[in-house]
């Protein structure tokens, strides 16, 4: 598998990724925003409300049955927080041409589609439609109702505003309920109109070959389009440790209360050394095999899961468990406990092998499947040479003991935020 970046205009390129496993052409168009509190809510919405509908296709009835003759090709909306920046991602998944009965360039068609959804939204009068706008709202809202039901989620969430207040990635990625129900038509239109003139935008192909001229297309569409302002999406601030563990503690009526503990490290971007801090997450807090479920979790029973997970970009480490109120103390103090372990070498070979093991093995499950392939390269937007999941595997193959003793000594906790049963406050 390869991968190859072409300029296509000011702040847009194009990655064709090629794979021969599949029979489906997918391409996505992913737009990089900066996170903003003020932009943050009419930004996520716009993936979605522009995969509804559209001036030629005024209803998801007229979309679908265009989707219908393109053999039941498959559209798709997401918004997502990367780093400093959100991504705002629409993409379509259609068969190959060599399967189309009348010769039919589908790709070519799919393309048509796009570009349709995304330059020429149902919008009039400088203003996107109140009864589109009133049931993406809708949508929106009962999305982040659903997190606040997802107390894990919550908890993660709350942890992460509560490092980065005042913060681009303190944001929440499609922002609160409050900022959505201030969303109107024109704020809409108006993200829109930045969305297609100053947003960094990266277009992947994933196919058996490149589809013939699909990238001049794409290319003639944004020059013509006055472009200025584009963010430098390759860099995002990386957490400054903190002068005093910040510890907040909130109450809710809940059954399981949740411990979440936020560290800064010293290592953070994408190259050969922040891979060291990969693995030393992963022997912390991965798989079975890993300090923090072995040893918290399974021997000494003082959660009922508990897991650590790594943002590079961010030089974030972060643990989530959820215990019982009487085991919240306990459990932090021991998850701190297993991560001096670590900084001490004291972990075993057994733990080191197994988790190098496990994540050189999850690499090779993203050629299984075009959508892990696409959401690989669209994250991978930290910096301009492509990491394809074959060197990433490869570099971590390269990491030694003494690389993961050095990452750890450089993890720092931050902030620890409980959520636990009892009456809410205020």
């Amino acid at each position: 598998m390869s991968a190859k970046i072409t300029q296509l205009s000011n702040g847009v390129e194009g990655v064709f990724i090629k794979n021969q496993r599949f029979n489906t052409t997918l391409i996505s168009f992913n737009f990089y925003v900066p996170l903003k509190k003020e932009t943050v809510a009419d930004n996520a919405l716009l993936p979605f409300i522009m995969t509804s509908c559209s001036k030629s296709f005024p209803d998801f009835s007229a979309l679908n049955f265009k989707l219908a003759k393109l053999y039941g090709a498959n559209l798709s909306s997401s918004a997502e927080k990367v780093g400093d920046y959100q991504l705002l991602k629409i993409a379509i998944s259609v068969i190959d041409d060599r399967f189309s009965l009348d010769n039919e360039s589908l790709c070519d068609s799919a393309v048509e589609l796009l570009t349709q959804l995304i330059f020429e939204p149902k919008v009039e009068n400088g203003a996107f439609c109140e009864e589109d706008l009133a049931r993406e709202k809708r949508k929106a809202i009962e999305h982040i109702r659903g997190d606040l039901a997802q107390k894990r989620t919550y908890a993660k969430k709350r942890l992460i505003e509560e490092m980065y207040k005042d913060e681009a990635y303190g944001v929440p990625k499609c922002g609160t309920e409050e900022q959505v129900e201030k969303i109107t038509g024109e704020s809409l239109y108006a993200a829109w109109v930045n969305l297609l003139s100053s947003a960094f935008l990266r277009v992947n192909v994933i196919s058996r070959a490149m589809p013939q001229g699909l990238f001049d297309k794409i290319s003639e569409k944004f020059n013509a389009i006055e472009r200025k302002d584009i963010p430098d999406c390759t860099k995002s601030c990386p957490t400054a440790p903190a002068s005093k563990v910040n510890t907040v503690i909130e109450n809710m009526d809940i059954a399981q209360g949740k411990l979440c503990m936020g560290f800064s490290s010293e290592l953070y971007g994408d190259d050969q050394k922040t891979a060291a801090l990969t693995v030393m997450c992963d022997i912390f807090g991965g798989g079975p095999y890993s300090r923090l479920f072995a040893n918290v979790r399974e021997k000494m029973s003082l959660c009922y899961y508990c897991a650590s997970s790594s943002v590079k970009s961010k030089g974030l480490i972060t643990v989530d468990s959820g215990v019982e109120k009487e085991n919240a103390t306990k459990a932090e103090r021991e998850i701190l406990n297993q991560l001096d372990i670590i900084k001490q070498n004291l972990f075993t070979d057994e733990e080191f092998q197994s988790s190098i093991k496990s994540i050189t093995d999850s690499f090779k499950s993203y050629n299984d499947s075009q959508g892990l392939l696409d959401a690989w390269y669209s994250l991978k937007i930290v910096k301009n040479k492509l990491l394809s999941p074959e060197e990433a595997s490869e570099m971590i193959s390269n990491v030694t003991r003494n690389d993961v003793v050095y990452a750890a000594r450089g993890v720092k906790l931050h902030t620890v935020y409980k959520l636990l049963p009892g009456v809410k406050e205020g």
